[in-house]
């Protein structure tokens, strides 16, 4: 899948990253059991969508590979609200953004805010 690298199950950390049916999760969990007599240890994972905020939870032998997105963040200053979308400048490219309007966000015009894009999906995640 682009816009993902593979890891073991073994190495993830809570509040990482990682992606379940073409979704990606934030770790909120992990619990690890002990090998038994016929089988290796398995792993279950509770995480939560960083976009729809739906939780989930996955269970995989400790050797699995699972896929993790390559996350990118940055701040952008918002040139105008146009119906549920936010247009945005970014901070470093100069690049104009559409963004997703959050309605828990208190977002105007000449704001600065902060954003995160996962599996070509972006999301604010935080305004000033």
């Amino acid at each position: 899948m682009p816009g993902t690298s593979r890891v073991e199950i073994r190495t993830l950390k809570v509040g990482r990253y990682c992606c379940v049916d073409d979704e990606a999760y934030k770790i909120l969990s992990i619990s690890k059991s002990k090998p038994g007599k016929h089988g290796s240890a398995k792993a279950r994972i509770e995480m939560s969508n960083i976009f729809s905020g739906q939780k989930k939870s996955h269970v995989g032998t400790v050797t699995d590979n699972i896929q993790v997105p390559i996350i990118e963040k940055g701040s952008a200053t918002v040139t105008h609200i146009e119906g549920d979308d936010v247009h945005a400048m970014d901070s470093k490219s100069y690049a104009m953004m559409v963004l997703p309007v959050d309605p828990e966000m208190n977002i105007e015009a000449g704001q600065e805010i902060q954003w995160m894009e996962a599996l070509g999906r972006f999301k604010i995640t935080r305004d000033h």
